[in-house]
This record gives structure tokens, C-alpha cells and sequence, in this order.
């Protein structure tokens, strides 16, 4: 009796390993299906919510890619990612694109999906002020970024449009990119401006108080875009297209749901932070308007990007949006 036990134990415990191993077979089976994609971003922030949707709610997976996102602080370094072949696609402000066509590289940078449409910066100041304009910084010292960024080139408008000289602000573009909190922090500035999560967790640790959002006070613009070497994309034209399907679907989820179900999507992309949160994040970018609704970048959001670069003397002339901009669909 106890060898009959003993045997039916056995069997069973026979075929629970061969269980597992085809299920991790078949695992495997699928992930060497997938195409691995390594994705360089230049910031890891809450203002990118459809990505991260669109990694966590399975939708590269469903269009057969495996994302390999890497954080590469600085828009020049994503666009150095991508021209030396390190990530096949790079996700930052497509001025860096520009930039690189205008030092006429033969394998440019193409730009063939968007995600935001205007600056995702808030500005937070060491003293409260419930009623900020930008005439405030008058005579003040703000941690702004690296120059000839988007976050510089967009706080730049912003002070265009509200008739703010930069000479009447002391605008400290010395620091790096990744450095804005910790400079702050340390007692450098009388404001900053920073990405979400950055500035609400800046403001929990009582260092300062949000007072402004820069968007709300410059212009839609294709603030943060997907691109990729000219053969990149002329080689791999179905893998881009499965690319940006999955972007689609993370834009429209986040339009269509709310604040509070977006983060709990999105959470395990930002452990250190709670739901509640995360959602007051999230609503705040929902508030001022952030994402496209779809990825189409539009040849006049790009032309107020090169507008904005002309009036900060960095573009001489207008570069070719047909050439730098190729949207991409599944039509």
C-alpha cells in the first residue's frame, strides 16, 4: 500500500515538473518572438504616463516588442544614444533631432511619433505664492536646465509670452539636467523648474511649494517625441508601425480614464511614490491638457518648435518637417 502511495506521489510529482518546464518553455518560446526594442528616455516621469501605459498594460507585447527602457538623463545624450547604435529609438524633445540634421549627419534622426504636446514643467518656489505670475521672477535666480533644451527653450516662450524680459531674471542654465533638485536643494536658486514626480516629492520633503506650471504659459509644441536613425526606421518600417500602435493605445487609455486609474496602471513604474499621489500627479497633467490623442506630430506644432528656436538663435533657417518628420500608421 505504501509503494502505491509512494509511486502515485511520484507520478504526480513527475508531472508537475514536466508542467512547469512547458510552461517556461513556452514562455520562452514567446519572448524569443518578441522584438527587442531598447528605448532611451530622458527623464522618468509621470508626464510620460502613456508610455508607461502602454509598457504595463501589455501593448508592446500584443504588437510582438519587448521594451528595454533606459534612462539617459539629457536630451543631447538620447540623440548620442541613437547615432551610435547603443538604442535603436530615443525619446526626447525632437530639437535634439534638428540639431543633429543641421550638423549634417547623412543618417539622421527622423521623428515618427509624438507623446506630449506642451511642457510638462512645474515651477517650484522656496516661498509659497497661491497667485504666481511670471512676472515674480523679476530680480530672482531659477534653476532652468540645460540651454538650448526644450525645457529652457519652452520657459523661454513662456517669459516671451507674458512680455517677462530675461534680462530682469537671473536664469541659471548651469546645471545639469539631472542635477535641478539636488542644486536646489542644497540652496541654489530662489526657484526651479522640474518634471513631475521631482517636484511633488521636493515639495513633500519641504523644500519648496509648486506656483506655476510652464506649459500653461508657452504653447502646444511636439514636446517629447520618438525618433530614430533615418535607416533605422527605412529597415524596420512594420516594427515601427507595431511601435506606435501601441503608443495609440496607451494615448487613448489615458484619455478615456481617470486620474486615479492611471496611476494605479502606472504605479509600479514609481515605487517611492503612494497611489494618492501619483494620481494628484497625474490629474495635474490631465488639468493643463499634456498629451496628444494621437500620435500624429502636425507640421504646425513643429513649425512653433522651430519658432521657438529661432527666436533663441538657435535655428537660422526652417529644416524640412517631410524629411525630419515621417508619421508613421497603419493605414
Amino acid at each position: 500500500m505504501k509503494r502505491k502511495v509512494l509511486g502515485v506521489i511520484l507520478g504526480l510529482l513527475v508531472v508537475l515538473v514536466l508542467t512547469v518546464t512547458i510552461v517556461k518553455w513556452n514562455n520562452s518560446s514567446k519572448n524569443e518572438n518578441l522584438t527587442n526594442i531598447q528605448l532611451a528616455e530622458v527623464t522618468h516621469s509621470a508626464f510620460y504616463a502613456p508610455l508607461y501605459v502602454a509598457m504595463e498594460n501589455g501593448y508592446f507585447k500584443e504588437n510582438g516588442i519587448e521594451i528595454e527602457l533606459l534612462l539617459t538623463p539629457g536630451a543631447d545624450k538620447v540623440a548620442a544614444a541613437v547615432l551610435s547604435n547603443d538604442v535603436q529609438i530615443g525619446f526626447a524633445g525632437p530639437e535634439s533631432a534638428i540639431y543633429v540634421y543641421q550638423g549634417g549627419e547623412e543618417d539622421f534622426l527622423v521623428t515618427f511619433s509624438g507623446l506630449t504636446k506642451r511642457d510638462g514643467q512645474f515651477i517650484v518656489s522656496r516661498e509659497e505664492n497661491k497667485d504666481f505670475y511670471l512676472e515674480d521672477l523679476k530680480g530672482k535666480e531659477i534653476l532652468a536646465g540645460r540651454l538650448g533644451g526644450m525645457p529652457v527653450l519652452n520657459f523661454q516662450n513662456a517669459l516671451k509670452n507674458e512680455g517677462v524680459s530675461e534680462s530682469d531674471i537671473k536664469m541659471n542654465t548651469s546645471v545639469e539636467f539631472a542635477s535641478l533638485s539636488g542644486s536646489f536643494i542644497s540652496g541654489m536658486g530662489d526657484y526651479v523648474n522640474l518634471f513631475e514626480p521631482n517636484a511633488t516629492k521636493l515639495v513633500k520633503e519641504g523644500y519648496g511649494y509648486i506656483v506655476g506650471n510652464i506649459g500653461a504659459f508657452s504653447g502646444e509644441v511636439p514636446y517629447t517625441a520618438f525618433y530614430a536613425r533615418k535607416s533605422y526606421l527605412e529597415n524596420n518600417e512594420e516594427t515601427i508601425k507595431k511601435f506606435t500602435n501601441a503608443i495609440l493605445k496607451g494615448l487613448q487609455f489615458v484619455s478615456e480614464h481617470s486620474s486615479e486609474e492611471i496611476a494605479h496602471v502606472i504605479l509600479p513604474q514609481f515605487p517611492d511614490i503612494s497611489l494618492t499621489d501619483l494620481t494628484s500627479i497625474v490629474d495635474n497633467y490631465k488639468k493643463y491638457d499634456s498629451w496628444l490623442t494621437t500620435p500624429f506630430v502636425t507640421e504646425e506644432s513643429y513649425k512653433n518648435l522651430q519658432d521657438i528656436m529661432k527666436d533663441a538663435n538657435l535655428l537660422d533657417s526652417y529644416v524640412p518637417y517631410n524629411e525630419l518628420v515621417r508619421n508613421v500608421t497603419n493605414d
